[in-house]
C-alpha cells in the first residue's frame, strides 16, 4: 500500500469543496454522530488534524482518559463563532501530517467516515477512492471497540464487498458496497439499509 497522506489530503480538500457550497442552516443539521451537528463534526476534524502524539497523550490525561470528553473538548476548542470561521480552520489544517499515537490509517478512517457523517444527512454524495475505503475498513475490522474499531462486531459476520476484492470474517455473510460496510462497521445504522445477506440481522442487533 502506498503513502496514506495523499489520500487523506484529497479527502480533506474534497470536504472543503463540499462545505463551501453550504448555507449556514445546513451547518446546524444533525450529523450521523449522535448529538453532533455538521458544524460539530467539522470542528472535530479540525481538532483531529491538529493532533500530535504528545498533544494527544496530554489532552487524554487531562480528560481523565475519557475519549468522549476528549472529543467534546476538541469540538468546543475548534468550533468557530461562524461556519465560515470553522471552514477556514479546516482549510488551514488540511495539508497537515500530524497524528496521534495510533496506526496511520486512522487518518483515513476519520476523513471517510466523518465525511459521510456530514454528507449523508445533507444529501451529498462522493465517489471515494477505493483504496481509501478498503484501507479504512481493514483497519476498523482489526481495531478493538475500546479504540473506536469494530473487531468484535466484525467477528460476528463475514463482510464481503461487492465493489472491491475484499472479504473479512467467517460468520454469516453481509454483502454491499465497501463504503456501506465501513459505515456499518463504524456503527452507523443508516448503512444497514444498503446491505444484504444472512448476516445483516446479526449486525443490526450488535450495533
Amino acid at each position: 500500500m502506498g503513502d496514506v497522506w495523499p489520500l487523506v489530503h484529497a479527502e480533506r480538500a474534497a470536504l472543503v469543496e463540499d462545505l463551501e457550497r453550504l448555507d449556514e442552516r445546513s451547518w446546524e443539521v444533525p450529523s450521523l454522530c449522535p448529538g453532533w451537528t455538521v458544524h460539530d463534526v467539522v470542528a472535530h476534524l479540525v481538532d483531529s488534524a491538529r493532533t500530535t502524539r504528545i498533544g494527544f497523550v496530554v489532552a487524554l490525561a487531562r480528560a481523565g482518559f475519557d475519549f468522549d470528553r476528549l472529543n467534546a473538548r476538541g469540538v468546543e476548542r475548534e468550533r468557530g463563532a461562524t461556519p465560515q470561521e470553522t471552514l477556514e480552520r479546516l482549510r488551514r489544517v488540511a495539508p497537515r501530517t500530524s497524528r496521534p499515537p495510533a496506526p496511520i490509517d486512522t487518518r483515513l478512517v476519520e476523513e471517510v467516515v466523518h465525511g459521510e457523517d456530514i454528507r449523508r444527512p445533507l444529501g451529498l454524495t462522493r465517489s471515494y477512492p477505493q483504496e481509501a475505503v478498503v484501507r479504512s475498513l481493514r483497519l476498523q475490522a482489526a481495531t478493538p471497540a475500546s479504540f473506536g474499531g469494530a473487531k468484535e462486531l466484525v467477528a460476528l459476520v463475514r463482510l464481503t464487498a461487492t465493489d472491491a476484492d475484499l472479504s473479512i470474517g467467517d460468520g454469516p455473510e453481509v454483502t454491499g458496497a465497501a463504503l456501506s460496510l465501513l459505515l456499518a462497521a463504524s456503527r452507523r445504522r443508516v448503512a444497514l439499509e444498503d446491505l444484504d445477506g444472512p448476516g445483516v440481522d446479526a449486525l443490526r442487533s450488535a450495533i
